[in-house]
């Protein structure tokens, strides 16, 4: 929704052969890409792996192969992979997290998906997160529900708050931006920088349904004894993203604006102003037993942060 209050219809601007899923259609692809990229990003395809055949992949998403290739095709243009004919898909991006800690200090090799695994270690996990679109999160969450399925690890309790951005909120992106090589366009900007956010949006309530269903069913099925999941909204323009795990860790980054092509449907690209939330730069601090040091100051400081904002800004 823009900050006007319109809702504009994305299915009357989508063709109809690409509303068939056989057909790739537009929100498929960015299914596909969204997850892949999730991923690649949260340390399940590490860097210089090969990412599955294209056949199990559209088995798996259960899509056509041709909407497999237009959703590599999309990460293949943002950097995150590369193919060449006979070798597969090779992963040669992935999210980079700095570690602050003298144990993990090796740049570029940590990933988030320890941090969480260690986090799940514990016999109660609680998590304070302030992000975008929940991708890397419920990414994270997915990991670490089939750790549990599968009885690797065996937490009592989960507890998570969110803070998320306000929908009617009128960030500066995503953005349509003119696009020189067609002057003519049918459509504005404006509307089409409304269909954008209505993207954002999708993405955002996709991954934080996914997220809050997945802890609610393994604490249904008995694997959780108590599973408290709360979302708030803000109207502060997301900046930066912000894991806060068991008062004890942060992991945070900024985001980076950067004009991209964002795929509407198989027959509309856009040309836009926006953030890939996985291309993050992380930054990561542990708490330690001296207030004073760097660690301290730092997860202290952003866990005052989030509960201020939390308390008295988010609804």
């Amino acid at each position: 929704m823009s900050g006007s209050g319109v809702r504009l219809d994305w299915q009357r601007y989508v063709p109809s052969v690409v509303k068939s899923q056989e057909a790739g259609g537009g929100r498929e692809v960015f299914r596909v890409a969204e997850d892949l990229r999730a991923r690649i990003a949260g340390g399940a395809y590490p860097l210089g792996s090969f990412l599955p055949p294209q056949r199990e992949l559209a088995t798996e998403f259960k899509v056509a192969r041709d909407t497999v290739q237009k959703a590599l095709e999309v990460l293949k243009e943002e950097g995150w992979i590369e193919s060449r004919q006979g070798s597969g898909t090779r992963v040669v991006k992935v999210m980079q997290v700095q570690s602050y800690t003298a144990k993990d200090a090796k740049e570029g090799q940590v990933t988030l998906r320890e941090f969480f695994d260690e986090a799940f270690d514990a016999p109660e996990i609680v998590l304070d997160v302030y992000t975008l679109t929940s991708e890397s999160l419920e990414t994270q969450v997915k990991a670490q529900v089939n750790r549990i399925r599968e009885g690797e690890v065996t937490p009592r309790r989960v507890v998570l708050r969110m803070l998320l951005p306000e929908q009617s909120l009128d960030s500066p992106y995503p953005r349509a931006l003119a696009d020189p090589d067609e002057p003519q366009k049918d459509r504005p900007d404006d509307e089409l920088t409304v269909l954008l956010k209505e993207r954002l949006h999708d993405i955002e309530r996709r991954n934080s349904d996914s997220i809050r269903q997945s802890l609610l069913q393994l604490q249904a099925e008995g694997l959780l004894e108590s599973a408290h999941i709360e979302m708030r909204y803000v109207k502060i323009p997301p900046v930066l993203k912000l894991y806060l795990i068991n008062g004890t860790q942060a992991v945070h980054g900024p985001y980076t604006i950067t004009e991209r092509p964002i795929v509407l449907s198989d027959t509309e690209t856009i040309r836009a102003l926006d953030v890939v939330p996985m291309d993050s730069k992380l930054m990561h601090y542990v708490k330690d037993a001296n207030p004073r040091s760097r660690g301290s100051v730092f997860v202290d400081t952003w866990q005052e942060w989030f509960d201020s904002v939390w308390n008295h800004l988010a609804r």
